[in-house]
């Protein structure tokens, strides 16, 4: 059964990814400062992490944190978001308006650490956003260091 109305079959889904409409008339890109980077990835949200897994790298949607220039999120032990302490990871947020043909994005490239202190566990689950969007038991923090943070907006001047 392919769970789709005639609607969507003639007019397309209206959860498709986005991306699908036709670019602005004169679109320009923009690089993004590290501060500008780091207001747009806010204090709190759903971004992609990209770890290093075999036969290729996977990436995943995880909510996150933002603590001290970091971000942090929980997962389950030995899951697939739980890379090994030490370990290059990329992590991604971004945004796109459709209808003004306009978004960012921003890309930041560290190392993971897990969080074992018991009380730092406890403080960062005091920050906005760090309920597990994927429910059960999530009690592995995963911080990522960055070592480069870059950003580019795309949108009239």
């Amino acid at each position: 059964m392919l769970r789709t109305t005639y609607r969507e079959l003639l007019e397309g889904r209206a959860d498709a990814p986005p991306g699908q409409r036709e670019a602005g008339a004169r679109p320009l890109l923009f690089h993004l400062t590290a501060s500008e980077c780091w207001e747009r990835i806010g204090t709190h949200g759903i971004g992609r992490i990209g770890l290093p897994v075999q036969p290729a790298p996977a990436v995943f949607p995880v909510n996150y944190a933002v603590d001290a220039r970091t971000i942090v999120y929980r997962t389950a032990a030995l899951g697939p978001t739980d890379p090994a302490d030490g370990s290059s990871v990329s992590f991604q947020v971004d945004r796109i308006d459709e209808q003004l043909s306009q978004g960012w994005s921003v890309l930041l490239l560290g190392r993971v650490e897990h969080v074992d202190d018991p009380a730092e566990a406890d403080r960062l689950r005091g920050l906005p956003g760090t309920a597990p969007w994927a429910g059960g038991a999530r009690a592995v923090w995963v911080r990522i260091r960055p070592d480069e943070i870059t950003g580019r907006r795309i949108g009239g001047g």
